[in-house]
């Protein structure tokens, strides 16, 4: 039974819009062959690197990573260019892509290193590079004057390729269940970092390489215990094939990992609370097979009839920081953060003002177009009783009040939507304290 819902949630985990991600790639491709080589070629020269690359990428995959290979008699021209040749480069490339999409937007991203095609609902960054004679990559960096970076993708790729087909599938399987608890919790983590952690752990675990469905439970509580232990102090991980190094700046999920792994650690198939907690890890996607009582599941959480989920409204794939903070006011006075409350112990009685803000916003740091939503969800049998539970996801601003009016548990979500794609997220939870006193919301 367990085995039917890890098997059916990597199922739903599949790409859907592989055809039309598969047509840009080809025309693109198409485009710059002419330009490059004067060929109608849609394959030559052109890759699918990143998690598309290496077969690991899940339904709601923002960004689509190619690298488009130039011939080498080009790099002497940018190489020797008067001024940043890097840019030049770039800025060619997007002029000769222009010519198919006259339309899209079409644009240098900030970081200087590839050229970004916006479709609806996701984008192709193309990189443009030179082949080096080891078999890897030059490509261009704008930034500090230009430079010349190296990348090696395609030994990442085949070493992704070979652990799959040595796993029987499965670490592709385990990557995509970590992006989706990534998604779900709303941290970052980069997709490289994933597949080399996962790669590292069956290094370290050989007795899951012939892992089945009915072994992911344990599976999953040995991955997040790996994962927690983590160092933080550590600058990056070699990752998988090229060695090359990936860096995690926040390292965020190291905490997030201990926090799963206490949810499960002492969970076993026969567990009441099981799938109740895999859905927390995982998402509300994750299945409960109809033989689990509705019962079984924690009373004060029933949902309204109004709740919604922004997996339902949008796809998802977290890239950016999001932090939200509250502030506890009575008669338009501050009184103290609500971290902090929940940190003391502090109650929070009935007639206070709870003052929702977004602190931390990584997509308007780098300029991206975005909209926010809100999603406030009240729990407990008082909520319950007055038919109070809430749940819908609601367009907003910066700022979200709310009143205390009753007790009860209870939570507010902030989502950053940009181009049809959930790209941020965060929660402050607002937790029942049992003794000495309850927090009124």
């Amino acid at each position: 039974m367990l085995a039917e819902s890890f098997e059916t949630f990597v199922n739903s985990l599949q790409l859907k819009n592989s055809d039309d991600i598969d047509t840009k790639f080809k025309s693109i491709t198409k485009r710059l062959n002419m330009s490059y080589y004067g060929s109608n070629s849609e394959e030559e020269h052109g890759y699918k690197v990143g998690s598309l690359g290496r077969k690991t990428a899940i339904n709601g995959i923002s960004d689509m990573d190619m690298l488009f290979v130039l011939p080498k008699t080009k790099f002497k021209q940018y190489d020797e260019y008067k001024g940043n040749g890097q840019s030049a480069l770039l800025q060619d490339v997007k002029a000769e892509i222009r010519k198919r999409y006259p339309n899209e937007s079409i644009i240098v991203r900030g970081d200087g290193q590839v050229v970004v095609v916006t479709f609806s609902n996701y984008e192709v960054e193309v990189c443009p590079a030179f082949e080096n004679s080891d078999g890897s990559y030059k490509f261009p960096d704008s930034k500090y004057g230009g430079t010349w970076k190296r990348t090696d993708p395609m030994v990442e790729i085949g070493e992704s390729e070979y652990t799959i087909d040595q796993t029987n599938g499965h670490f592709k399987n385990i990557c995509q269940m970590v992006r989706a608890w990534k998604n779900n919790i709303g941290f970052k983590m980069g997709g490289l970092l994933v597949d080399t952690l996962v790669h590292k752990f069956l290094k370290k675990y050989p007795k899951y390489v012939t892992v089945t469905y009915e072994d992911y439970l344990n599976l999953f509580k040995d991955l997040f215990l790996y994962l927690k232990g983590q160092n933080k102090e550590q600058i990056y991980w070699q990752s998988l094939g090229s060695k090359q190094p990936v860096y995690d700046k926040g390292k965020a999920f190291i905490g997030k990992a201990e926090k799963a792994y206490n949810k499960i650690k002492d969970l076993t198939e026969e567990s009441e609370n099981l799938y109740e907690k895999l859905q927390e890890i995982f998402g509300i996607k994750f299945p409960i097979p109809e033989v689990v009582q509705k019962s079984e599941f924690s009373s004060y959480d029933l949902r309204s009839d109004n709740e919604q989920f922004i997996d339902d409204m949008f796809k998802i794939d977290i890239k950016y920081t999001l932090n939200i903070e509250c502030d506890v006011k009575v008669d338009g006075f501050r009184e103290g953060s609500l971290r902090k409350f929940i940190q003391n112990k502090t109650p929070l009685l009935h007639k206070r003002e709870l003052k929702f803000y977004i602190d931390v916003n990584e997509a308007e740091d780098k300029g991206i177009s975005y909209s926010i939503y809100w999603k406030t969800r009240n729990r407990g049998t008082e909520a319950v009783a007055r038919k109070k539970q809430r749940g819908e996801i609601v367009k907003g601003t910066s700022q979200k009040v709310e009143p205390t009016s009753f007790n009860g548990p209870h939570y507010v979500e902030c989502y950053i939507v940009s181009n049809g794609v959930c790209v941020a997220k965060d929660r402050i939870d607002v937790p029942i304290f049992q003794t000495p006193f309850k927090i009124k919301i």
